[in-house]
């Protein structure tokens, strides 16, 4: 089996092309471009370093958020241009999920961040069970005070990576009571190899959509969309004032 894999949710720009046996080849770039600039280059100089057919892959696993709602989208785009020229069906790979792929074999709860802004992260908690990855409460954006109320009630050892973990660290030091750790450098960030070998067990599983299927997930609305609606509501506010006058 060989997947395709694509990763743009966060800052991390990452291409992989994964077997069950291998990683063939994974190109990762944590820079500041934006990844219009940086996906379709990256995947051509894949395909050119690995002489790879695009026909030989099975399918297409893409990080499907949250994150990034412009990462997501270039990614979301890609993956779905990929698979309708090539007929291949995608697997949409929770983006928490393929973060928190990187520690595989780790026996805390795993807890990848990622930065949401407004003192949020987007989070999940996770552990391996034997060779599994087991999800113990599902994505979701939540404040920082909320997520060490919540790891602290696990009473569990707690690993933390992401972008998430510098920007917050502080906190988490501060408020939990329960052993943490932060994952290295090498394992920190979004990996499309992590997302490749977690699309494969998806694969197997039937957890697979077409091209057309496939939608982000933003789990909150955009901060445009947050602006239009304040402003739809005071102009609703300011109508009803005039009516009552």
């Amino acid at each position: 089996m060989r997947i395709l894999a694509v990763e743009s949710s966060g800052l991390v720009a990452s291409v992989a092309v994964v077997e069950e046996e291998a990683t063939l080849a994974e190109y990762t770039v944590n820079y500041k471009k934006t990844h219009s600039q940086t996906l379709l280059p990256m995947l051509d100089e894949v395909v050119k370093m690995i002489e790879l057919d695009l026909d030989t892959i099975d399918a297409i696993a893409v990080s499907g958020g949250p994150g990034s709602f412009t990462g997501l989208r270039i990614g979301s785009a890609t993956a779905k241009g990929l698979g309708l020229a090539l007929d291949k069906p995608l697997i949409h790979i929770p983006t928490l999920d393929g973060l928190a792929y990187n520690m595989y074999g780790c026996r805390d709860i795993i807890c990848p961040i990622m930065d949401a802004r407004r003192k949020q992260v987007y989070t999940g908690l996770y552990a391996f069970e034997a060779e599994s990855l087991r999800t113990l409460e599902k994505q979701m954006a939540i404040p920082v005070a909320e997520l060490v109320e919540r790891l602290n009630g696990w009473r569990r050892p707690v690993v933390f990576l992401g972008d998430g973990v510098p920007v917050y660290r502080e906190c988490l030091d501060a408020g939990l009571t329960v052993a943490h750790t932060y994952a290295p450098a090498h394992m920190n960030r979004q990996r499309g190899a992590s997302v490749g070998a977690l699309g494969i067990r998806y694969f197997k599983q039937g957890k697979t959509e077409t091209a057309m299927e496939h939608q982000p997930d933003y789990l909150r609305v955009s901060q445009a969309e947050r602006e239009r609606a304040e402003r739809e509501r005071a102009a609703r506010e300011d109508a009803e004032q005039e009516a009552q006058a």
